[in-house]
């Protein structure tokens, strides 16, 4: 964590600390919804605009003639195509439409890379980021704000290592992807589990009790009457986080809790694309299968019109 998202954690949490005390804090990292259009092919393809490109892309879409969303599809048609065979297929559609919901993740990583790769490399070692991070404010052993800033760095340290596959304490741009967003790797999950607990577990004896499950998402602040809300959960924590009944979590429950098995919507998503684009049916999509079906991916201007004419014929 630098001090740009340090500065953007302090304030979420004042933020946290000044809300009204019905307000609850989530701790589940689901996995996002590829859109917030109906999906409805009969009607439109803006669901499938949306899942394919992301939100924010999808709308440039609209603004291009039928030719130069074709000449663009075509051209991300060739990153999608991991393996250059000439074929795309359900896994590689499925990880593009991943890639493509989660791009807000690259860019801040990119962004942080600029500020971390000291030496301008191409990799950032741990030197480098605690340097970049903590170099002035570990100079003064009482800071003015009351944080622990070693405590935070041997956390960090801790990430970082767990990031670092190959242990040189030196990351590449994917390890350096994986520490600053862990939840998105699996074999970074336990550190997300760890780091979980011990933020909950208050009495450091390794599990999360009902009470410590509660007083993380609400503050009683003098109010004796719990919202519903907080009754729910109690009763969620009883019958269904604590698996064996025996009045606490432990790192798989609470592992089940927080990073839950979600449906996957872009795999589902990339099978609706592929069974609606593939001619010849062998289960693969050539660039031509693709682009012929431009207008189900991408927008343009001739879809934009059409649907509004559609919404007007509605009206």
């Amino acid at each position: 964590m630098d001090l740009r998202q340090f500065l953007t954690c302090l304030s979420l949490c004042t933020a946290f600390a000044l809300s009204k005390p019905t307000e609850k804090k989530d701790r589940v990292h689901h996995e996002p919804q590829l859109s917030d259009k109906v999906h409805n092919d009969a009607q439109s393809f803006d669901y499938d605009h949306d899942a394919f490109l992301g939100a924010e892309e999808a709308k440039t879409f609209d603004q291009l003639t039928p030719e130069e969303s074709k000449e663009r599809l075509g051209k991300i048609v060739s990153k999608i195509d991991g393996d250059k065979d000439g074929f795309v297929t359900v896994d590689e559609l499925k990880d593009w439409i991943k890639f493509a919901q989660k791009r807000w993740i690259y860019e801040d990583v990119e962004r942080q890379w600029k500020g971390h790769d000291l030496n301008e490399d191409g990799l950032v070692s741990w030197e480098e980021y605690k340097n970049a991070t903590y170099g002035y404010v570990l100079d003064d052993p009482d800071p003015d704000d009351g944080f622990n800033y070693k405590q935070m760095m041997v956390r960090d340290e801790r990430r970082f290592k767990m990031a670092d596959k190959d242990g040189d304490l030196i990351a590449t741009k994917e390890e350096f992807t994986a520490f600053l967003h862990p939840e998105e790797y699996d074999y970074m999950k336990d550190i997300v589990v760890q780091e979980t607990m011990e933020d909950i577990d208050k009495n450091a004896d390794g599990f999360i009790d009902l009470e410590e499950y509660i007083g993380d998402m609400y503050s009683h602040d003098g109010n004796a009457d719990e919202p519903e809300w907080v009754k729910t959960e109690r009763e969620q924590f009883v019958e269904f986080r604590d698996k064996n009944r025996d009045g606490k979590m432990d790192k798989e429950e609470t592992k089940d809790w927080i990073l839950p098995s979600d449906y996957d919507h872009a795999e589902a998503e990339a099978r609706h694309l592929v069974y609606e684009s593939d001619q010849n049916k062998d289960g693969k999509l050539t660039k031509e299968e693709i682009v012929d079906k431009y207008d189900l991916f991408v927008g343009s201007q001739a879809t934009d019109f059409g649907e509004a004419l559609v919404r007007h014929d509605e009206f």
